[in-house]
C-alpha cells in the first residue's frame, strides 16, 4: 500500500496528522505533507485508511499494490 497526497486539494484541516502522525506532518503553512515516500508499513495500513476517509477535501488516496 502507498499513500498519495494531493497538495493542491489540501486545505490544512490536519485531520490526517491528528489521526496518523506516523504518516503525515504539517509544514510551516499548515498544509499536510507525507512523512514517507515508500510503501506504508503493514501496521499503519488502518491509520492510512482512516486518514483518507476523514479528509474533507479527499486529498488523500490509498494506492493498493
Amino acid at each position: 500500500m502507498r499513500v498519495h497526497l494531493d497538495s493542491e486539494k489540501c486545505q490544512g484541516h490536519n485531520r490526517c496528522y491528528a489521526l496518523a502522525p506516523e504518516l503525515f506532518d504539517v509544514d510551516d503553512y499548515g498544509q499536510a505533507v507525507l512523512r514517507i515516500d515508500s510503501n506504508v508499513p503493514t501496521d499503519l495500513h488502518e491509520k492510512a485508511r482512516l486518514a483518507a476517509a476523514n479528509c474533507p477535501e479527499f486529498a488523500i488516496k490509498i494506492l493498493e499494490s
